[in-house]
């Protein structure tokens, strides 16, 4: 672990000036204060308060007490577009104890458990986001009007007039020394990607969480709007997040989801742990899949582009994209119900509740279903014994309030509290009258 002394060398060679010392809410945006780089000691022994009912969802009102950010130095990240900056990942604190509403600190929570149980969990994560752009009006639209096509996936034209944005991005991630190893035009108009080497879930949380900071500044440096909202477009594709799971021997590093024996690269452990995340998969929406807008990237059918590339089923597959969970290689798994909005500590908290739950309880993994889900019918499905996943926020969340799993994986009281702020989004949306409603509705009644 990085002591103060080890940043102090770090401040001394880079010509650090600045740190911004942040911590994430309930919605995963970030947040932070900037220290001088001469009060770094002062930070690390909590110097950096915030009045956390002015922050977000984080569970405080005006009434309370200060939060105080604990910044976490094995995080620490030098800003490559301000060489003189840093950005530091911290635990919330409040009258000196950590905070049970702190995402982070959830997630941590969790860590530590299954490294008590001999287990790393350890994460990939495929963020996909959209370059946007708002018109006078009010409305966004794709940021390159050149980007057409009905089926735009790896175009090199597009990705070509995109180049110094995705190249920068590229450049960056080198230089942070996350190793970003593939790049690409995704399946919406202006939708694109980047992939890094995974690591332990935690590291891979603040990554995700700086990665999703990054992107947006660069977009704004090149005048336009990065989003990963779940589904800015009826008609395109959305937004996921898809996460590569694998769990390791927490003494001798080794994958513990590996056995080249099998016919998918997978252990017995494995095959329980996704036996954990198909039990509790109805709960762990609420989290992965964690606003309104995320259940309209989990439909069945196809937008202009081919394939909503989301799962709406609870199954497992081979290398095959209409499934929940997928197996693109021997020894790890991958969760396609994640999508943009998924705060980036909450989601692998959860996943690692649910994957432990299924080990210890040896849960099965069923059958691996191998079809073509898109173009399967209802009644196949029902007749197979295939479950659906919530269709809406709030459907994920009564299934979230009977999980006790997940329930505790979040903490009871942040749970409930999760639970009330997220109903309140939903009840705010359902008061609201949409343009459809409207378009549909005003002239024929």
């Amino acid at each position: 672990m990085k002591t103060v002394q080890d940043v102090a060398k770090v401040v001394q060679e880079r010509g650090i000036e600045f740190f911004l010392c942040s911590f994430v809410e309930m919605s995963g945006a970030p947040k932070a204060k900037v220290v001088p780089a001469h009060h770094l000691e002062d930070m690390a022994q909590g110097s950096a308060g915030f009045a956390g009912f002015a922050a977000g969802e984080i569970g405080q009102g005006p009434h309370d007490p200060d939060m105080i950010a604990i910044p976490d130095f094995d995080s620490l990240t030098v800003l490559p577009w301000r060489p003189k900056v840093a950005w530091v990942a911290s635990n919330i604190h409040v009258n000196g104890a950590p905070w049970p509403y702190c995402p982070r600190t959830i997630l941590q929570r969790q860590v530590t458990q299954a490294r008590k149980k001999g287990y790393v969990l350890k994460t990939g994560v495929e963020p996909e986001f959209l370059l946007v752009r708002r018109n006078s009006n009010g409305t966004c639209e794709p940021h390159d009007p050149l980007d057409t096509l009905g089926k735009p996936c790896y175009d090199l034209r597009a990705l070509n007039r995109n180049l110094d944005f995705t190249t920068t991005l590229l450049k960056y991630m080198y230089e942070l020394g996350w190793d970003p190893y593939a790049n690409d035009h995704e399946d919406a108009n202006c939708q694109f990607e980047i992939n890094w080497t995974y690591a332990d879930c935690l590291t891979t949380a603040d990554r995700h969480t700086f990665f999703r900071w990054m992107v947006r500044t660069v977009a704004e440096q090149q005048g336009c709007l990065a989003t990963f909202m779940p589904k800015p477009f009826s008609h395109l594709t959305g937004n996921g997040a898809h996460f590569h799971v694998s769990l390791w021997d927490a003494e001798k590093d080794t994958n513990l989801f590996l056995n080249e024996r099998d016919e998918n690269g997978l252990s017995e452990l494995a095959y329980h742990f996704i036996g954990g995340l198909k039990n509790h998969a109805k709960a762990l929406a609420a989290v992965t899949a964690p606003i309104v807008n995320s259940y309209k990237r989990l439909i069945r059918g196809a937008p202009r582009s081919g394939a909503t590339w989301a799962p709406v089923y609870i199954t497992f597959g081979g290398s095959n994209r209409t499934q929940m969970i997928r197996i693109p290689g021997p020894g790890r798994i991958e969760n396609r119900t994640v999508d943009g909005a998924a705060n980036p500590y909450l989601a692998p908290a959860v996943m690692l509740a649910a994957g432990l739950d299924g080990i210890e309880r040896n849960l099965p993994a069923g059958k691996r279903n191998d079809r073509n889900l898109y173009e399967t019918s209802l009644e196949e499905l029902k007749a197979a014994g295939i479950e659906f996943l919530p269709t809406t926020l709030n459907e994920a969340l009564d299934e979230l309030e009977r999980d006790e799993v997940v329930m505790e994986a979040l903490g009871r009281e942040y749970g409930e509290y999760y639970i009330r702020v997220k109903r309140e989004e939903w009840k705010r949306y359902h008061d609201s009258v949409s343009q459809w409603e409207l378009d549909n509705y005003l002239g024929l009644y």
